[in-house]
């Protein structure tokens, strides 16, 4: 195996744009600025040579400024964005982004869904109508959903069976309290419609921060490998998020014990499929 493909990463400076999800004393620690220069060299001594850069906060601004980083990286190769979904010109606003400098490097969308108080925001017809677009323009859409939001996710990736859906964090099941149902359901629910892809991360955070083992997560995972198959998961390391519970080589190697290795699939070819094939405005099909 030539490298690991790390599918899921994040990047932020406060005096740029604050970070308002990040806020009381557990989250305390990631309140402050991470940029590519802290990454690098623990992505490289873990063995990563490719990246996936995903938006954080739903602002404009974010995505061109995250699509100029990639332009000008050797480890970040591609771009989940943000963009409002809803807007009646998002295409029109997913060509612009496409043509702006390292606009290449876009291959998804993101919004925080788990964040809307509406359980069917995936449904919606304003959002259906973004979602097409997506679809139309070649990319795929990550899922940042709570557990109890993915019967939505289900219904919205079957409605679109044209469009690529990532699940983020396994769904964000409830990994602290033990509890497996009814995510485990609704997950390989979803990962029998064909065009869905999981990636497993989040995981140490969704458990108990200071006292996770890998025993603790392997239900978590073993659900997940088993729904999807290895040919349909991707790790990532949801860092910086993850430094809460983990540093980023205990990440990596919690995913490949976890795995039972390096799965050529898991670690690497499913990121490329999915994300690093789209980069340069080519489009892929799971």
């Amino acid at each position: 195996m030539t490298g690991i493909v790390d599918a899921h990463h994040h990047v932020w400076d406060l005096s740029v744009r604050d970070q308002d999800w990040i806020t009381g004393p557990e989250l305390a620690p990631i309140r402050r600025d991470f940029g590519l220069d802290d990454l690098l060299p623990q992505a490289r001594a873990a063995g990563v040579t490719a990246t996936v850069l995903v938006q954080t906060v739903p602002v404009a601004e974010e995505t061109p400024e995250f699509l100029a980083l990639a332009a000008d990286s050797d480890l970040v190769a591609a771009v989940v964005g943000w963009t409002d979904l809803t807007r009646p010109d998002v295409a029109d606003e997913l060509t612009r982004l496409r043509q702006l400098h390292g606009g290449q490097h876009l291959v998804g969308i993101r919004h925080p869904v788990q964040g809307e108080p509406d359980p069917d925001w995936l449904l919606r017809p304003d959002v259906a109508r973004g979602l097409s677009a997506v679809a139309d323009a070649g990319l795929v859409y990550d899922l940042l959903v709570q557990a109890h939001q993915l019967p939505a996710c289900v219904k919205a990736a079957a409605a679109h069976p044209e469009l690529t859906f990532v699940l983020d964090h396994l769904g964000k099941p409830e990994i602290a309290a033990g509890r497996l149902d009814p995510w485990r359901a609704e997950v390989r629910a979803l990962a029998a419609l064909p065009n869905t892809v999981c990636k497993l991360s989040g995981m140490v955070t969704e458990a108990d921060p200071a006292a996770w083992t890998v025993d603790t997560l392997r239900p978590y995972a073993d659900t997940v490998l088993d729904a999807f198959g290895p040919e349909r998961v991707l790790f990532g390391s949801d860092w910086p998020v993850c430094t809460l519970a983990a540093t980023y080589g205990q990440v990596v190697d919690t995913a490949v014990e976890l795995v039972g290795g390096r799965d050529e699939d898991v670690f690497a070819r499913t990121a490329e499929r999915i994300y690093l094939s789209r980069v340069g405005g080519r489009n892929s099909r799971t």
